[in-house]
């Protein structure tokens, strides 16, 4: 690995990091995956509460993470760049990807 071709991107992949820091919105990373979901599935599917979903929801948009897109009165979500999902299955295969272990969403 070259360090100094690492340097101009460090901050960015910085800020990513601490996006990915909290259990909950690490959770909604996994569980759009490469797909689209509504607010309501992300709730149902992590059993998270509409409060702090919608906080973390929120963080992962300010973040540039997320996108949104409404339909009538639903709100969908989907992972707005290719490196955050690349970085979120990488930890799946780190942590997830032996036997007995959840497949991703």
């Amino acid at each position: 690995m070259n360090v100094e071709e690492m340097i101009p991107a460090s901050e960015r992949a910085a800020e990513l990091m601490r996006s990915l820091s909290h259990p909950q919105r690490l959770l909604v990373l996994c569980a759009l995956g490469r797909d689209e979901k509504s607010v309501a599935e992300l709730r149902e599917l992590l059993g998270i509460e509409q409060v702090p979903m919608s906080q973390q929801l929120m963080r992962l948009r300010a973040d540039g993470l997320v996108e949104a897109r409404r339909e009538g009165t639903s709100v969908f979500y989907h992972i707005a760049r290719p490196e955050v999902l690349q970085v979120v299955e990488a930890l799946h295969d780190a942590f997830c990807g032996r036997p007995g272990c959840a497949e991703p969403a």
